[in-house]
């Protein structure tokens, strides 16, 4: 199925092309968003609805008392709908990312979570409108997946300090303060951080490490705007490692402006990697964290899979 053809706008069609395509019966969108969401998102996902229609499309909209129904959801409707719309965060996604690899629809996303990193790699627009003419006049780009213990994730799988910040990080902090709980968090256990051992097994080689922190990373941005690497993209077939091994909890504070921008691998006390398949063992038993949920733990194989997932992003 060529899904550009069947979906996207070509900026040189026709004028016959588009008479063509302007006869055909409106997009069916499933449009999916999370029952207990704050009235604030209710309300933006709302509005999303009527843009949605005012642009063409026709909407079928579900509410899962869970998230973890998601991917059911998808599957039930998955000869019904042209597309899949997804209004939340990276967790919602996360939740909802085995039903649309299976179905192969088109996601729609409205970033309506508090990091929006998945939006962010693909720069869709946080405005509510921008982000569904996206939806509605967009073009299909594939992105790969990151995968660790059979588990998909779409930005970065980590573990160490990140695991500790994930479960100090309320709902009510991220409510009040948005990406700035990331940061606030992040200092509150810092200074209680300790090191561990772990085996990073890659490329033919096998490294001993002692680290404070290990993230394999997908996509370019995770944790509300953190870069994996600077030249990172979600569709360049590879995963990006970074392994911070410090001596004192402080030095991460001097390293934090290099995390942010991406070129933490010019700086001491940081281990790169890239690779397609990569393991990591370690002496305990290590929560995993995949885009902010804890999913899995070590001993942890981790995988690129390939221009897996179908996308609407903009054209520029």
């Amino acid at each position: 199925m060529n899904v550009f053809n069947s979906f996207g706008r070509s900026p040189r069609e026709s004028q016959g092309a588009k008479f063509e395509r302007d006869r055909q019966p409106p997009k069916r969108a499933l449009v999916l968003s999370n029952r207990h969401a704050r009235q604030g998102k209710s309300q933006a996902v709302e509005r999303a609805i009527a843009h949605l229609t005012a642009f063409g499309l026709e909407i079928v909209r579900e509410c899962p008392e869970d998230p973890r129904d998601l991917p059911d959801v998808i599957r039930k409707y998955r000869n019904c709908v042209d597309l899949v719309v997804i209004g939340g965060g990276d967790g919602t996604l996360n939740a909802a990312v085995e039903g649309l690899v299976e179905v192969q629809l088109p996601l729609g996303i409205l970033p309506l979570g508090t990091a929006n990193d998945l939006a962010r790699t693909l720069k869709i627009p946080n405005a509510i409108e921008a982000a569904c003419e996206t939806i509605a006049r967009g073009r299909v780009r594939y992105i790969d997946l990151g995968w660790v213990n059979g588990k998909y994730f779409f930005n970065v799988a980590s573990l160490g300090l990140s695991v500790e910040i994930t479960q100090k990080l309320t709902k009510e902090a991220k409510s009040r303060w948005g990406v700035l709980a990331y940061a606030a968090t992040a200092f509150k256990v810092l200074w209680k951080a300790r090191p561990f051992r772990a085996q990073i097994i890659a490329n033919g080689q096998c490294i001993r490490v002692k680290t404070i922190q290990i993230a394999v990373g997908n996509g370019r941005y995770y944790g509300g705007g953190m870069t994996v690497i600077h030249d990172a993209t979600i569709d360049d077939r590879r995963l990006d490692l970074y392994s911070l091994e410090v001596k004192h909890w402080w030095e991460i504070i001097y390293l934090f402006p290099a995390l942010w921008q991406g070129r933490h691998h010019r700086m001491r006390g940081v281990r790169t990697l890239e690779g397609q398949d990569i393991r990591i063992e370690t002496r305990k038993y290590c929560e995993i964290n995949t885009d902010g949920e804890l999913t899995t733990q070590t001993p942890a194989h981790f995988r690129v899979i390939p221009q897996i997932l179908p996308v609407l992003v903009p054209y520029s």
